[in-house]
């Protein structure tokens, strides 16, 4: 029987660092603050994930468990959503974060985003809900030096912060195939999504990067509502199929995965909605598509 790998705790990344840096770090060569700091209608530039292709090694990879929380953009004075719209956070919340930009993701627990998401949403925050949720934080955007070392700055500033809310979001490594999918099912069968793999040497940069790549089961993605396409049969006078937009500018009909009431009254015109796929055809377009929720606006 063979052994299975053991992953490096973010103890260990320390270790293996051979020091645990200070705050203050400085910004990636040719990146400004300002690069990375959002107005009320400007979105921040962050790194965002591509989708790991399942079967590579991910040797090089720090992996944690994507959490199925809400986005949260600090600029060390703002907590902003991806859109850069202001989240309404009590003082006391946002008054015991560091004065460096943080990259993390508001979170109550695995398979509370519905409510999670109405509690970060509310222009009128109520505290004791406030209280039960986390910020965990996983990045020091715009920060130089590779992953690995800005984890472990990101360590030491959570832990000089004392807030048990302030986390960060624990990550492994793995050496071998088999291990990285075992850890996928025991993430998923304990009703986390999925896993994210960041390249442990690579240096920040915004947009959608081949140094951090999302693991799941089934990859989603969101896309734009242009169409309501009408029902046949038993869906005959309701919702047959939604017309989406793809970034790059193609459309395909989503059929499958909703309720009868999201039939009844479909997601409007210019809203964002979020699907699971298996694969994707030669053109590109996603197959087996299935309805999963409605983005809400930021």
């Amino acid at each position: 029987m063979m052994m299975q790998p053991k992953p490096h705790t973010l103890s260990s990344l320390a270790l293996l660092l051979g020091q645990v840096f200070l705050p203050g770090a400085a910004l990636v060569p040719g990146v400004s603050a300002q690069a990375v700091q959002a107005s009320a209608d400007t979105a921040p530039a962050l790194m965002l994930p591509k989708v790991w292709q399942s079967g590579h090694s991910p040797a090089g990879f720090l992996v944690s468990e994507k959490l199925d929380g809400v986005r949260a953009f600090w600029d060390g004075q703002t907590l902003r959503f991806r859109s850069g719209r202001l989240i309404a956070a009590p003082q006391w919340f946002t008054a015991a974060l560091p004065t460096v930009a943080l990259d993390g993701e508001l979170w109550l627990a695995r398979g509370q985003f519905d409510r999670l998401s109405g509690i970060v949403r509310r222009a009128d925050p109520v505290d004791a809900q406030w209280r039960e949720l986390r910020y965990m934080v996983f990045d020091l955007p715009a920060a130089a030096g590779p992953f690995a070392e800005r984890v472990a700055r990101l360590a030491a500033l959570v832990q000089t912060a004392g807030q048990p809310w302030l986390q960060t979001v624990a990550q492994q490594q793995f050496d071998s195939t088999a291990a990285l999918q075992g850890q996928l099912a025991q993430v998923t069968a304990e009703g986390g999504e999925g896993l994210v793999l960041h390249r442990s040497n690579a240096l920040w940069s915004p947009g959608r990067s081949d140094a951090l790549l999302k693991f799941k089961p089934l990859p989603d993605e969101d896309a734009r509502v242009v169409g309501h396409l009408p029902g046949k049969g038993r869906h005959a006078g309701r919702l047959g199929a939604l017309l989406l937009a793809l970034p790059d500018g193609q459309q395909f009909a989503l059929g499958t995965g909703f309720t009868d009431a999201q039939r009844q009254a479909p997601p409007a015109i210019g809203a964002f909605v979020t699907y699971r796929y298996r694969d994707r055809t030669a053109r590109g377009l996603p197959r087996f598509a299935s309805f999963l929720r409605v983005r809400e606006a930021e």
